[in-house]
């Protein structure tokens, strides 16, 4: 009984993530931003955040980014989190 609740409980949570995953809903909206974007996850190290910019847009995540480390550094900006950080990364 209880090998098959477990197996019922994992099926489900495997079906609610493919969901999730096709449409979307675990997509950002990050983007590429400063000289010489860096748009996979392989090619962004974490640089630091940007705290005047946090709870805002990803486009004033850019812009805070770029302002606080400069455009050479700075490749990739995004608000993230549940409590909706700004982060920068530079190129890995």
């Amino acid at each position: 009984m209880a090998k098959n609740l477990i197996n019922s409980f994992s099926f489900t949570v495997l079906l609610v993530v493919l969901l999730m995953a096709s449409t979307g809903i675990l997509k950002t909206n990050a983007q590429s931003c400063g000289a010489g974007g860096c748009t996979t996850a392989a090619s962004r190290v974490f640089l630091g955040e940007c705290p005047s910019a946090h709870g805002t847009t990803n486009a004033n995540c850019c812009t805070c980014c770029i302002g606080l480390f400069g455009s050479p550094p700075v490749c990739w900006a995004v608000i993230e989190g549940t409590d909706l950080h700004c982060h920068c990364y530079k190129k890995a």
